[in-house]
């Protein structure tokens, strides 16, 4: 079984408040490791569907948890959670609870052969799925100056983009970048400032990974959906690792647990104004021994919100 160390499990059991008979959606299965404690919290006629976009990990959770018949596992992408779990539940029923875990899971970054990683050696690939979409190579070949500039400036906020743009231009036009070490020893030498303690590829793959697999876009989606997929009082808890998809997640509580100001002075608030989510607590973050024992929770940060009774979506 590929190793990857779950993050923020005991603050995601507490914030999903499971129930033994509770309904539960785990949106980033990866590796299982929420999902198993989801369902040891889960009585016999509890259920859990769990849903990843790579196949890889479904076919792990296939054989890890082949003797559990309250765990439905569905290959897709989070960004179609709706439709997912239609397919897999065609009743409709609602659920009490949904985790999304924006994270990476370590057999991800760790086999070389998925071209996460830029201290290993393998293709330029990064697809969460690897039966659709184009890897990085492919897109590097053929965007323009700019469009690499923009995505590793805005999604890697990286501040010398405009120099590994170029760098990458110029190298393109010599041979075809196909390599993650190639990828990674081209931004290498075209970065003048080292950050302590982080590889200097770092911004450069996360921002492409990032793009090819259209991570926030997919957020945004799933988010969008998930109020309607909630019972009243079934909760919602996030698990972001950086800046840009906490804002995601951020901004998307903030819009559905508050009253439009242009209402909210009005002496009685239509029921069709009131917010249809309430926070739980305050943002989380890994403890100093979670993190001392898995370095990867040090950015990992939990947002929970629960449904309201009788408030439209």
């Amino acid at each position: 079984m590929d190793e990857h160390k779950p993050v923020l499990v005991d603050e995601v059991l507490a914030a999903l408040a499971v129930r033994p008979s509770g309904r539960y959606v785990d949106a980033t299965f990866g590796r299982g490791g929420h999902a198993e404690r989801i369902l040891a919290a889960l009585g016999r006629d509890g259920r859990l569907i769990a849903i990843d976009r790579d196949w890889q990990a479904i076919q792990a959770g296939q054989a890890r948890f082949a003797s559990d018949p309250r765990l439905t596992l569905v290959h897709g992408a989070f960004g179609e959670i709706a439709a997912l779990l239609r397919a897999a539940d065609p009743a409709g029923r609602l659920y009490d609870g949904i985790l999304i875990d924006c994270g990476v899971s370590s057999p991800q970054l760790d086999n070389a052969a998925r071209g996460f990683s830029f201290q290993k050696d393998g293709p330029l690939d990064m697809r969460m799925d690897a039966q659709r979409g184009e890897p990085v190579s492919a897109w590097l070949a053929r965007a323009s100056f700019e469009e690499m500039r923009d995505v590793i400036a805005t999604l890697g906020q990286e501040r010398f983009a405009r120099r590994i743009a170029a760098a990458i231009e110029r190298e393109r036009t010599r041979a075809p970048l196909t390599r993650t070490l190639q990828l990674a020893n081209l931004v290498a030498a075209a970065v003048p400032v080292r950050e302590p303690g982080k590889h200097p590829a770092t911004r450069t793959f996360q921002a492409l990974r990032m793009h090819i697999n259209d991570e926030l876009g997919q957020l945004r989606a799933a988010l969008a959906q998930v109020v309607a997929l909630l019972a009243p009082g079934g909760r919602l808890a996030v698990i972001s690792f950086h800046s840009l998809e906490d804002g995601v997640v951020r901004d998307f509580l903030r819009s559905r647990t508050s009253v439009d100001p242009a209402l909210a002075k009005l002496p009685v608030i239509p029921a069709s104004a009131l917010p249809p989510l309430k926070l739980i607590g305050r943002k989380q973050r890994a403890s100093a021994a979670e993190v001392h024992a898995n370095p990867r929770a040090r950015s990992a940060l939990l947002r929970v919100a629960e449904r309201l009774a009788s408030v439209a979506a």
